[in-house]
């Protein structure tokens, strides 16, 4: 939780733009492009899977650690005068290397967690992305009491803050055999993390909005801030209480595990006994299957010694079978699964809606005539996080009770961002903080379901590579949406306003050519400016729950096998 806390960083852009704005003397169009960077080293995090797999987790974090400190750091030598300035390309480069450290921290956190907790990896997932959502507020707060005159001591905060947290916890964050140590009480330790999560989240937004409609003096602020981390280690009393309450296991219990920690078979057996089992799968005779039971296992068993003596004399060659959902999958079989593909592209359609509200949430604000626009910013993610949190409790209360597919609770996501993109594109009074608050929640919860879902359908052992391609669908939505369909709709509306002799409107071409030819930009006010786009977002989610549904139809099967015996 305290590493996702860090993995927030790039939430803080927009606050950290402004400086190198003014110090670097550039332009909209030219921050547009950092922040274009920033979205693409949040996402692509090829690299942090692959590595995760190879390297021990600490590696991995040590080197998302340096990234974030070389990355930042420059930035912050070049913003205020330390070092000579850099071409944009090579400003961009930095910004990328620097946010892409993120992914070292998502993949490290997510990785040990799902698997040290399999059987609550909703909540684990949920609590995990709400916090790195989060983690924007928290450094801003931390950064309120630095009273820095220095604006650019903001990035420096980001280059060191983060650098130093992850190495000091890096060696504690690993797989510790969590499905061996599933305890009667884990439900009620979740609900008071939960309770905790919501605690802080509420004490943020109150916290946020007094900061900016009351002048504080000082000390009020430091004593808010130590409440802040007193909230913050709150959780670790948990493990600590845990430690030292012995539970009391049920005698059998004791036995199957102790027998099970005897018996583990080791990498290579497993993988010989799984391709036994498969092989035996296709070679026993159609009338096994019409035997009692007693008698088929014997005789299947029988079969599996055969081919078991003849795979290790080498009289027969053993092919491996392709696994099934639910079953470990690696990223190459995985692509090749419609189901891998339903994800994608729901949760490109779904989240890549919701970036592009977060991306323009300024401009729209600001052409509905609100003035604090900031204010907004801040309640998204506010909402963001609650998403999360909410979008992970309620998919696993899906899972558990009712044995269904995880996807249905996207579904209803995507529904709920669907009408806050109706009201986005209608222009009511106060469709601002409605549309903030159904779009956050939405969008918060697709960051919840989707590795929870992913590693049920997929498997653990590369759930790192799997985790991260589907994290290509942000910056691939966000571009698509913000940067060619809403960028494009609103300059055509700006023009319109303005009265421009050539055209009166603007093709998709001319939109990107002044993408590469760097014009101010022109602004748009009233109801219309963001009309068009909210409806087509709109739209794109009606059809993200289509696609959701189709998983849902296709997944029923799999999610009763895998939890139906447990409710049982």
């Amino acid at each position: 939780m305290w590493i996702q806390s860090c993995a927030g960083i790039g939430y803080l852009f927009g606050s950290l733009s402004p400086t190198i704005k003014r110090s670097l003397n550039y332009n909209q169009r030219q921050i547009a492009r950092l922040g274009v960077a920033k979205d693409l080293g949040d996402s692509v995090g090829f690299l942090a899977g692959s590595l995760s797999e190879i390297l021990p987790l600490w590696g991995a974090l040590l080197i998302g650690a340096i990234q974030n400190f070389i990355g930042y750091g420059w930035v912050w030598l070049i913003v205020t005068g330390r070092a000579p300035a850099m071409p944009l390309w090579a400003m961009c480069i930095l910004i990328f290397v620097g946010t892409n450290g993120e992914t070292y921290f998502n993949t490290a956190a997510l990785v040990s967690c799902v698997q040290n907790f399999p059987k609550s990896r909703g909540p684990v997932v949920g609590i995990l992305k709400g916090f790195a959502g989060l983690g924007g507020a928290i450094l801003t707060q931390i950064y309120a009491v630095m009273h820095s005159p220095d604006h650019a001591s903001l990035i420096f905060m980001v280059a060191v803050g983060p650098t130093m947290v992850v190495i000091a916890l890096m060696f504690i964050i690993r797989p510790v055999g969590g499905h061996k140590q599933v305890r009667l009480s884990d439900g009620f330790s979740f609900s008071i993390i939960y309770s905790i999560c919501l605690l802080l989240a509420a004490y943020l937004m109150g916290v946020m909005l007094v900061e900016d409609l009351v002048d504080l003096s000082h000390t009020v602020i430091t004593m808010f801030t130590v409440i802040l981390f007193i909230l913050l280690f709150i959780p670790i009393t948990i493990p600590i209480t845990l430690c030292f309450s012995r539970e009391t296991r049920v005698p059998a219990e004791e036995a199957l595990l102790l027998e099970s920690q005897k018996q583990e078979p080791t990498k290579y057996e497993e993988y010989t006994q799984e391709i036994i089992f498969s092989e035996v799968e296709d070679e026993k005779p159609k009338e096994i299957d019409m035997l009692p039971a007693l008698e088929r296992q014997k005789r299947i068993a029988q079969l599996q010694s055969k081919l078991a003596q003849a795979a290790a004399e080498g009289a027969v060659r053993i092919k491996k079978r392709r696994p099934h959902r639910g079953e470990d999958f690696t990223l190459t079989e995985a692509l090749i699964k419609a189901d891998f593909w339903l994800i994608f592209f729901s949760l490109l359609l779904g989240s890549g809606s919701g970036l592009t509200v977060i991306d323009n949430l300024g401009q729209m604000s600001e052409s509905l005539g609100y003035d604090n626009t900031h204010v907004f910013v801040s309640m998204i993610s506010i909402w963001n996080f609650l998403g999360r949190v909410g979008g992970g409790y309620f998919s696993e209360k899906i899972v558990r009770e009712y044995a269904y597919p995880r996807h249905v609770a996207m579904a209803v996501a995507q529904a709920i961002m669907a009408v806050g993109h109706f009201i986005f594109a209608m222009g009511w009074p106060g469709d601002m903080y409605i549309g903030t608050l159904l779009v956050g929640l939405g969008y918060g919860a697709h960051w919840a379901i989707v590795p929870a879902a992913a590693s049920e359908l997929f498997g653990l052992k590369k759930f790192g590579a799997l985790y991260n391609f589907l994290t290509l669908a942000n910056p691939a939505g966000s571009l698509v949406f913000s940067g060619l369909i809403a960028s494009s709709i609103y300059d055509r509306e700006a023009e319109k306003q303005a009265h421009m002799h050539h055209h009166g409107q603007r093709s998709f071409v001319s939109s990107l050519s002044s993408f590469v030819y760097l014009d101010e930009p022109l602004k748009c006010e009233g109801a219309s400016c963001f009309f068009l786009t909210s409806l087509i977002m709109s739209g794109l989610c009606i059809v993200a729950v289509v696609l959701s549904m189709i998983l849902v139809y296709r997944t029923k099967t799999v999610y009763a096998h895998l939890y139906g015996r447990s409710q049982s």
